[in-house]
């Protein structure tokens, strides 16, 4: 392949149709095909030679067909552990036409041993390790592992291949300001990929991405991928200035939504900010209400503070909180169902990912379990699973009794995903907004689209049985009566109902069987503490 890989074939893998994050739903409602395009790739994109030819296929919402992997010399693909198995697909389908393949992501930096039918493994941040990869295609080298050393210098990131995107097809569109968290939470594979210490780009840079996304002619939502966005307080502040600036000089194109820790809701300075930058939502890892069990998890930025007041500060910032939680923690002293439902309750959260612990690779949550013989590889609920938090997790010896945590787990669900309790949510949370500075000016084409959407959500909530019918026109008659500048979050979270509704039932189903396996499981002459496979 010496100087001949001109022709460059990026396959983003599918995610796992059952995970709680595919809205395949939601973006059918919403005119979308999907919720988030590939940034991992498009930034690949942007590293490899400008004189190549790059076409990009994005498996979960286009098929890959025979003539493209015909026609690249070369096929770079990769991604996170829910999309290993169609990762794995990939590689088969690229060599089964005899192409050489490319593979890096977090999942093959964290299990590069999983990939060995991979030709060539990009390891660590593609920044620091792409080059070694050019260097052996130049030189003909047809197998090898690049493994970056360190943790690049993000300020030199290229700007992200924007117009290798069909945008019509995604919800959102991702950017990236920093990578690294500070924070040391034993179960999070952060500071494991990205580093302890943030990583910042220049202010100037990151306007220069979002003015190159600005001139593809897109206009609405984009997220920050950050892993925490307000990892470095210092630093994010005159950005988010500058970034107010920005969509005032060219008359709000775009709103904005990233993920940051619960300490943001400290910092009235940091929410004015945010809110002035036309920041509408954030993901938050509140994980449990337990001061000890956060402890014991080391995720003290989140102790001693009041979680509900904390969210509903943010809420008057103008931002709506996404949350996610976890059950099966080693600190839980006993069920714990009651206290978390109460938590999402008090904090009218509507959109809670709950999920059952996984070590995932590389951890100091895997590395301690492992170390005390307690972390199950070949546990059958995660072998050839898409991996998902939801469906699979506790892929090791827990402290308590399996069953007991399984039955605080489809406890909360069910509470927390009835029609009634959610929307009543949405309720709480539409009032609690301030959204009387957010501005977001859209093309026509835009407006219609979004008039359209609300059709179609509104039947489909209204065709979806009385109760949801019922809580879904009283949220949006109670939004329009107590605060109407609200009305877009409420069917936004109407909108992300029509996927976590069916998700919560059809997530009831695999877990009562799954408890059924563990009851089984703990006859006498069964080996104890393993999971039971939810196929």
């Amino acid at each position: 392949m010496r100087r001949s890989a001109k022709k460059i074939l990026l396959v983003q893998p599918r995610f796992s149709s059952s995970s709680f994050w595919n809205y395949k739903t939601t973006c059918e409602a919403a005119g979308a095909r999907y919720s988030a395009a590939p940034l991992g790739l498009i930034t690949v994109a942007a590293l490899l030679p400008q004189s190549w030819s790059i076409r990009l296929v994005d498996r979960n919402c286009e098929e890959l067909l025979e003539s493209d992997i015909e026609w690249a010399d070369l096929v770079f693909t990769g991604g996170m552990l829910p999309q290993q198995l169609d990762l794995k697909k990939v590689i088969a389908l690229a060599h089964a036409h005899g192409k050489r393949v490319a593979v890096g992501g977090p999942d093959a930096t964290f299990s590069p041993d999983i990939y060995t039918d991979a030709d060539y493994l990009v390891l660590g941040e593609a920044e620091e390790s792409i080059g070694q990869l050019l260097k052996a295609l130049e030189d003909g080298v047809e197998r090898g592992r690049f493994k970056a050393e360190g943790f690049p210098d993000v300020r030199k990131s290229p700007i992200p291949r924007f117009d290798l995107l069909k945008l019509e097809n995604y919800l959102m569109v991702g950017v990236q300001l920093t990578r690294g968290c500070p924070f040391t939470c034993e179960f999070c594979n952060v500071v494991e990929l990205n580093g302890h210490t943030p990583r910042m780009k220049g202010t100037e840079q990151m306007l220069a991405e979002l003015d190159a996304l600005l001139a593809t002619g897109y206009r609405g939502s984009v997220d920050f991928v950050d892993d925490n966005l307000i990892g470095n307080r210092r630093d994010i502040k005159p950005f988010l200035a500058a970034l107010a600036r920005w969509n005032e000089e060219r008359n709000h194109p775009f709103e904005y939504s990233s993920e940051a820790s619960l300490n943001l809701a400290s910092d009235p300075e940091l929410l004015s900010l945010m809110k002035a930058a036309n920041f509408y939502a954030v993901f938050i890892g509140i994980e449990t209400p337990d001061p000890k069990t956060l402890e014991h998890t080391r995720k003290k930025q989140n102790i001693g503070r009041d979680i509900a007041t904390s969210v509903f500060k943010i809420y008057e910032a103008g931002i709506f909180v996404n949350a996610g939680f976890i059950v099966g923690l080693d600190g839980e002293q006993g069920p714990v169902s009651d206290a978390m439902v109460d938590c999402i309750e008090d904090g009218a959260i509507p959109v809670c990912m709950v999920g059952l612990l996984f070590a995932l690779p590389g951890t100091a949550l895997a590395k301690r379990l492992h170390t005390e013989g307690r972390l199950l590889l070949d546990d059958p609920s995660v072998v050839d699973s898409d991996a998902d938090q939801c469906t699979s997790g506790l892929n090791f010896v827990t402290r308590r009794p399996r069953l007991e945590i399984l039955q605080d787990y489809r406890s909360v669900y069910q509470r927390i995903y009835s029609p009634k309790a959610y929307f009543g949510r949405v309720r709480r949370m539409a009032r609690a907004l301030d959204m009387s500075q957010h501005r977001l000016r859209q093309p026509l084409r835009n407006l219609v689209r979004d008039a359209r959407s609300f059709g179609r959500i509104a039947y489909r909530m209204s065709a979806a049985g009385e109760e949801v019918r019922r809580e879904f026109w009283a949220a949006v008659a109670d939004t329009l009566l107590h605060n109407p500048t609200a009305i877009k979050n409420t069917v936004s979270m109407a909108a992300l109902y029509l996927h976590i509704g069916p998700f919560s039932k059809m997530l009831d189903t695999l877990i009562q069987r799954r408890m059924k396996s563990e009851a089984e499981a703990e006859a006498p002459g069964t080996k104890p503490g393993r999971a039971a496979s939810l196929s």
